[in-house]
């Protein structure tokens, strides 16, 4: 089933919507699982920021080892919580690991002709993810099918915008933007963040892909298995 939506700006999230998480999940989290410590202890204001984040999040002592925060760190990492000093430190290391080519991005291949298409249409893309913007650049950038982030406009995390279960959060990307509600589609595939951004007046399609997460979900818009079941108008 085809899903025509008309709408100036597509947001755009990106695990088990335009990439499959088990890919996230597998082969970016074993990559900065280990490398937690050393980052830890850098002389950088942003890892120190996360530093005592993490610790106040996890109920760390305020004098806590790295090793100890890390481990409470991968704790996190193992449950899937999305944790922001988390996705902090995960962001600054993918973006290392994809500039030493230590590790590559995935689309799903329906994605990027959608994207080119709708781009080229005079369509608006942005992206809003949990993973950190310093994360989401470089997944776009080395991604199998070409260099995507000249197509995307402008980038959203929970520092930026807020938390995706979180209206607000909709409202404020919205405001950024300077698009009108009611021209903004949402491309999601968690049901929580469907009914968040609905719930601040935005136009949702969700993703209800095989084998992800979310897969036979009930949802509170349209679904669709593929973004070439989605048609945007203007």
């Amino acid at each position: 089933m085809t899903v025509t939506v008309s709408a100036d700006v597509i947001v755009l999230d990106i695990e088990g919507t335009t990439s499959a998480a088990g890919f996230i999940l597998g082969d970016l989290y074993d990559y900065a699982r280990p490398r937690l410590d050393e980052v830890l202890g850098r002389d950088d204001d942003t890892v120190r920021a996360a530093r005592a984040d993490a610790i106040a999040e996890t109920g760390l002592a305020a004098d806590a080892t790295d090793a100890e925060v890390a481990d409470a760190l991968r704790a996190l990492m193992a449950s899937d919580v999305k944790s922001t000093p988390l996705k902090t430190l995960q962001g600054i290391l993918w973006a290392e690991g994809f500039a030493a080519g230590e590790i590559t991005s995935q689309f799903f291949d329906d994605v990027p002709p959608r994207l080119h298409a709708w781009r080229d249409a005079g369509i608006r893309l942005v992206s809003y993810s949990s993973g950190s913007v310093a994360s989401q650049v470089p997944w776009y950038r080395h991604a199998p099918q070409g260099d995507l982030t000249p197509l995307v406009e402008q980038w959203f995390d929970t520092v930026s915008a807020g938390p995706k279960k979180d209206a607000d959060s909709y409202r404020t990307i919205a405001d950024a933007v300077g698009a009108p509600a009611g021209r903004i589609l949402f491309l999601t595939d968690h049901p929580d963040e469907v009914s968040a951004a609905l719930a601040a007046g935005w136009n949702v399609v969700a993703l209800d892909r095989d084998g992800e997460p979310w897969h036979g979900a009930s949802f509170a818009a349209p679904s669709v298995s593929t973004f070439a079941d989605i048609e945007v108008t203007r």
